[in-house]
């Protein structure tokens, strides 16, 4: 069936006591403490790096940029899970600089919310600092995304497709690298050539990029789930940079981040759609499409997505966040339920205007109908982090 739009999917969900979540609204806010790092070259600029990294406790769990999927509630229950860090969806830097409802609506925080990335794309040096200069007081690393391989990004000219223009990356790291007083970050995808990728990781790193994240695929292989990234790119990069270096790319349950860290030798990884489908992703939790038929030491983990649903949704009543995203998180958690009672993913599709009381009332309506799904734990990955809260809504 067709879907109807929500009216206000792009309202904030209203919660009268907001008091844990900050907003930056207006520069003011923002107000400098201290003068900018400036720009250090060869090992005081490795050295400042790796300091950095380490007094954040050097986390190798965390949670990907995705655009409208890794806002604060999904960051924070990711965090419960397991996730050592985060990303901020990535944000627009001339809306972001331009646009107070932007501001307030698509970046938020709390005091909880560390290690935080906050991901900007830009062409433009001087807006990108505009805009990083109102975040740099609530995060630990400002990422500049040159990964994405949308349509969008090619009309925009951001993200993989600035990748044609190595000078204007250039520009882009080293002006936050001289004038920011937290450290610059960049994510990118890879080259078809493997040697225009190390060099491309280099000249990042000599302008001033403090950690790169890798996504160990080109800007032309879109599907993550038809083609595998290539971690021998990542390893190839990390073993030419002396800064820290993530990996991104085939994270989809525990055996594949401890497989990734040892092939690649990256400081952390990043997983994106399959949190988005399994929350508890880090706290050694998978789907049953990760358990091989007759595989031993599975048992039922006693969590399930429409658990995890539940806590997220209550913590958007405390952090809220536009109801497009709300939907879009029911939709990836739930996909699997839907599909066994397709009745009532087209009864949530017809709700122009959604409220707290359907969501929950709607997964109590899959209890009702028998539906449980249950997420699994290997005995070696038993330690869980997080338990479900609450059990179901009143």
């Amino acid at each position: 069936m067709a879907t109807s739009l929500d009216l206000n999917d792009d309202s904030p969900c209203s919660n009268p006591q907001q008091q844990q979540t900050e907003t930056h609204e207006n520069s003011s806010e923002t107000a400098l403490l201290g003068e900018p790092r400036g720009y250090l070259s060869g090992e005081a600029r490795v050295e400042r790096a790796w300091g950095h990294w380490s007094k954040l406790g050097r986390p190798k769990l965390i949670v990907a940029p995705m655009v409208d999927n890794s806002e604060l509630p999904f960051r924070m229950l990711c965090r419960k899970y397991g996730a050592e860090a985060a990303y901020t969806p990535m944000l627009h830097s001339r809306i972001f600089s331009e646009n107070e409802k932007y501001r307030r609506e698509e970046f938020t925080t709390c005091k909880e919310d560390r290690p935080l990335f906050v991901q900007f794309c830009a062409n433009d040096p001087d807006i990108l600092l505009e805009a990083a200069r109102r975040v740099e007081p609530y995060c630990d690393y400002v990422d500049i995304n040159l990964g994405c391989p949308q349509r969008i990004a090619r009309r925009g000219y951001y993200g993989a497709f600035l990748m044609d223009n190595l000078l204007l990356v250039k520009s882009l790291v080293e002006k936050l690298a001289i004038n920011l007083n937290v450290p610059v970050s960049c994510k990118i995808r890879v080259f078809p050539k493997l040697e225009d990728t190390i060099n491309y990781a280099r000249m990042l790193e000599e302008a001033g990029c403090s950690l790169l994240a890798v996504h160990g695929r080109t800007r032309d292989e879109k599907d993550g789930k038809k083609i595998r990234a290539d971690w021998k790119a990542i390893k190839a990069v990390k073993g030419a940079l002396r800064i820290p270096v993530l990996a991104n790319g085939n994270i989809r349950h525990m055996d594949d981040v401890k497989t990734c860290l040892e092939e690649t030798g990256a400081d952390g990884v990043l997983s994106a759609e399959t949190l988005l489908e399994n929350p508890a992703l880090f706290a050694g939790f998978r789907t049953a499409e990760w358990v091989d038929d007759g595989e031993e030491g599975n048992k039922d983990g006693l969590l399930d997505q429409a658990d995890l649903l539940v806590e997220y949704l209550k913590l958007c009543e405390r952090h809220p966040v536009p109801w497009r995203m709300i939907r879009s998180h029911v939709h990836k958690m739930l996909g699997e339920w839907f599909r066994i009672h397709p009745q009532v993913r087209e009864d949530l599709n017809a709700q122009s205007r959604l409220t707290f009381e359907f969501l929950y009332d709607m997964v109590n309506r899959l209890r009702e109908l028998g539906v449980r799904i249950p997420l699994y734990l290997k005995e070696k990955d038993s330690h869980v982090q997080g338990a479900p809260e609450d059990g179901l809504a009143n």
